[in-house]
Parts: C-alpha cells; structure tokens; sequence
C-alpha cells in the first residue's frame, strides 16, 4: 500500500516535472536558450522510478502482499474426503465505509507438514461457500444472486490450479511454478 502511494506521489511529480521541461524546450528554443538538460535528467529518473514501481506490482505480486491487519475468519475449516486437505476462508475489508470485502481461500496441506497455499482471491459475494468435489477439488460458491455478471464461483484442482480475479497471481513472475494454471475474471 505505502509502495502504491510513494507510486501516485512520484507520478504526480514526474508529471509536473514533464509539464515544466516542455515549456523550458519551447523557451529554449524560442528564445535561444541552453536546453535543459537537468530537468531533462530528472523527468526521465520520474519516468523511470513510476514505471520500475509499476512493473514491481504487475509482475512481481504474491499472496503474502495480503493485508492480514484486519482479516475477519470466514467459513472453514472445510475438511477434503481424505483429509489430507483443510480449506479455510479469509475475509478482508478495504476502503473503510464506502469499500467493499475481499475473500481468499487457504489450503492447508496436512501431509506436507501443514503446507499453506492460497488457491482464491476475489470481491467477496453475499452468497459464499465452498465444498469437497473429490479428494483434489474444491468448489468454491461465490455469487451475488441478483447481479448475474457477478458470478466468481469455480472448481480448482488443489496444487494445479489457482484463480486470482484481477489476475496479478497469473502474471506474477514469482507465483509461476506454483500451478500450473491460474484462472482470472
């Protein structure tokens, strides 16, 4: 979050460096002027910062960038057939009165010296469930009844598959050797 913030001050920055630099160009060359190359230099390192800061959060996203400050325990735990699996909801509200909730899945892998892996993450839904199809696959409900382009629901196979909504787990250079497919809306 701070990083997101520290992204949005040096772009603002870099854009009234870039709007300055502009008008010292045409200065420069109106008036015969030196170019300047200071400010030129300086634009560019904003340009070069905001663009580092945005390939960061594109391609370099992990489940553990999960604000777990003031995470709500939704249903779960949710035992697989075997029980070799545990299936825990998460619930995390963002955007104080005017925001909304997330919700992420957990599996907690008993055989493998309880494992944690996030297989969910989406907007949470007023209708949120999740259950054992077999022993590798959970279905997890998650739809707002009234709104039918709002269905976030799907079946994944346990250590194959993922699903990020926004789909950064899926472009995540870091996330790549955990599944081996990531679904998004």
């Amino acid at each position: 979050m701070i990083l997101i913030l520290f992204g949005f001050l040096i772009s603002f920055i870099t854009v009234i460096l870039l709007l300055i630099l502009c008008a010292k160009i045409i200065i420069s060359f109106i008036k015969k002027k030196p170019f300047p190359k200071k400010l030129l230099i300086s634009s560019l390192s904003g340009v070069v910062l905001v663009s580092s800061i945005y390939i960061y959060e594109m391609y370099f996203f992990t489940f553990s960038d999960i604000d777990r400050g003031f995470i709500q325990k939704g249903p779960g735990p949710v035992i697989s057939p075997t029980e070799e699996y545990t299936a825990n909801a998460y619930y995390e509200p963002y955007g104080g009165a005017a925001g909304g909730v997330n919700v992420w899945v957990e599996i907690t892998n008993i055989n493998e010296e309880n494992k944690v892996q996030t297989v969910y993450y989406s907007d949470a839904k007023s209708n949120f469930s999740m259950e054992w199809m077999d022993e590798d696959t959970l279905y997890i409900l998650n739809d707002e009844p009234n709104y039918p382009n709002s269905n976030r629901s799907i079946e994944l196979e346990i250590g194959k598959e993922i699903y990020h909504e926004n789909g950064l787990a899926c472009k995540s250079l870091l996330m790549k050797d955990e599944y081996e497919t990531c679904y998004q809306n």
